[in-house]
């Protein structure tokens, strides 16, 4: 294998080991003891990629970016896509432990020598823009602010995965994420639009949302 491969294939490991230890045990309990075990590399080559249990913390949640920058929808409708993003981040919660690492880092990220706020920023912002689309497609109350609708998006699904996390060890997190939706869709999306949306989780292959109010079943 090529040095630069393997150098990148060295670095993707350790961050996925990271990614691991801080999810179980956060980032204060984490030691780079730990995670040079789990990784299976050598000092040198860690410490080469990170080179303080704090540098490796903020690749780890920059993860999230590179995630949300990939994540492709299979709708035109920008308000399909909100729906759609939803789903699709609970599941990666699921599966990917290098998200998972990287949203329970964000959650703590008052322990930083700087209080990291781009990731929040960053997924407020990509809630934002769809809205403001869904906005100019006609898919919204008139009055709805997609920067206000935006916040309250996020932080429900901020709340929500820590609440099914703790609760249930995320068991419940689709079937609270359909909750959500059925709450909050009726008092942001026109009528017309609410009867075209499909609130079903595809991956899971059954509908989870019961028809909000007034919308055609």
């Amino acid at each position: 294998m090529p040095r630069q491969a393997r150098a990148l294939a060295t670095r993707q490991t350790v961050l996925r080991a990271a990614a691991e230890v801080f999810d179980e045990r956060g980032y204060a309990g984490a030691t780079m003891a730990e995670i040079l075990e789990r990784a299976g590399v050598t000092k040198g080559a860690l410490y080469f990629h990170f080179p303080s249990k704090e540098e490796l913390a903020l690749a780890v949640i920059e993860g999230q970016e590179a995630w949300l920058a990939t994540w492709q929808p299979a709708s035109e409708s920008p308000m399909q896509t909100v729906i759609d993003l939803g789903y699709a981040f609970a599941h990666a919660l699921l599966d990917d432990p290098l998200l998972r690492g990287a949203i329970r880092l964000t959650i703590e990220h008052g322990s930083f020598t700087q209080p990291q706020v781009g990731a929040y920023q960053g997924w407020t912002d990509a809630a934002r823009e769809l809205l403001e689309h869904a906005l100019e497609a006609g898919e919204l109350h008139p009055g709805v602010r997609p920067a206000a609708a935006a916040g309250v998006i996020t932080g429900a699904v901020t709340g929500i995965q820590l609440s099914s996390q703790v609760l249930t060890d995320r068991k419940d997190l689709l079937q609270r994420m359909a909750d959500l939706w059925t709450l909050l869709l009726p008092g942001l999306v026109a009528p017309p639009a609410l009867t075209r949306l499909d609130t079903v989780d595809h991956r899971a292959g059954r509908p989870l949302l019961q028809p909000p109010p007034g919308r055609n079943s």
